[in-house]
């Protein structure tokens, strides 16, 4: 999943798709890349149940699926609390140990 996601082109199609459907050629517009190039990406994030297709007419549009992000979300989240409990001790440890700015200095 991190490998599918860390690409940034990927990351471009996902955030066009989150609010609405896309056909691939406005997802073709958004991403500034060409229809075979935007079509790879889309199986990719196909195969890893990111987004799903649908057929309309002689137009395939592609949406969202939640789902895997969730869960991946979720196990992301002990790494978050961690992460903000060593910022939170950070800030407490500059506060504590700041140098104020003599006004001079700053205006300067």
């Amino acid at each position: 999943m991190f490998e599918v996601v860390a690409d940034p082109t990927r990351r471009r199609i996902l955030d066009a798709v989150r609010g609405a459907e896309r056909s691939v050629t406005e997802l073709v517009e958004v991403v500034g890349m060409h229809q075979p190039g935007v079509s790879r990406h889309l199986k990719v994030l196909r195969d890893a149940g990111l987004v799903e297709v649908r057929r309309d007419a002689q137009r395939r549009l592609y949406r969202l699926r939640a789902e895997p992000l969730r869960a991946l979300d979720q196990w992301l989240e002990p790494y978050r609390a961690e992460l903000a409990g060593r910022l939170d001790a950070l800030e407490r440890h500059l506060e504590r140990t700041a140098r104020p700015i003599p006004p001079k200095e700053r205006s300067q």
